[in-house]
């Protein structure tokens, strides 16, 4: 059975089994644009690749093996356009942004791959479960987010967003283990300080 599906005034003629992507737009553009804002903090940005996405998956239909809600199929696949995006913001900023400096060394323990244990970030003491409160405590956070610089951003939202594992973000982001350690810890600071004028 054909189906219609109209974007950026262009009328879109399918027919493509169990997918409904007449609906795309109804049933999974606000989820997938808070996704991608959430992650990129650029409205626009955020808009556009809603629209690549579902352009995209139509011509992936055929990989739709109905193992997975649509939802979820269109999710992965901004999400790798969230990465993508990330891999062309990094490649604008200097290499040597994300080396190890000397002074880090000195926080920084080769041997656990890590932090020294007594330079990790105390507890934020914020155990208030109050919705307001969350919401509140979250538009925050991500206007903080924004202030990060874009390597910082990217490492930070895979790895605590998107829970990706992290030989899984220096691989997508060309950058050391070391490197990443040094970034997650910086963007953790940075944040933490900002959070603390603006919140606590």
């Amino acid at each position: 059975m054909g189906t219609e599906l109209t974007m950026a005034g262009e009328t879109l003629h399918i027919n493509k089994g169990n997918l409904q992507p007449h609906l795309w737009v109804d049933l999974h553009a606000d989820y997938l644009y808070a996704y991608a804002l959430r992650r990129l903090n650029d409205d626009e940005l955020a808009r556009d690749l809603v629209q690549e996405t579902f352009l995209s998956a139509l011509e992936k239909t055929s990989s739709f093996k109905g193992n997975s809600t649509e939802r979820t199929w269109l999710t992965a696949i901004i999400k790798y356009k969230v990465i993508d995006v990330y891999r062309k913001k990094n490649r604008l900023m200097s290499r040597n942004a994300a080396d190890v400096k000397e002074q880090d060394m000195e926080f920084f323990d080769p041997d656990l791959n890590n932090w020294k244990k007594e330079h990790w970030p105390a507890p934020f003491g914020i155990e208030e479960q109050d919705p307001l409160h969350h919401k509140e405590f979250n538009i925050i956070l991500q206007k903080c987010m924004a202030k990060l610089p874009p390597l910082w951003l990217s490492v930070f939202t895979m790895k605590h967003l998107d829970e990706t594992v992290t030989v899984t973000i220096c691989k997508e982001l060309k950058i050391t283990s070391a490197n990443f350690w040094v970034i997650i810890h910086r963007a953790k600071v940075n944040l933490r300080s900002c959070m603390q004028k603006n919140w606590i």
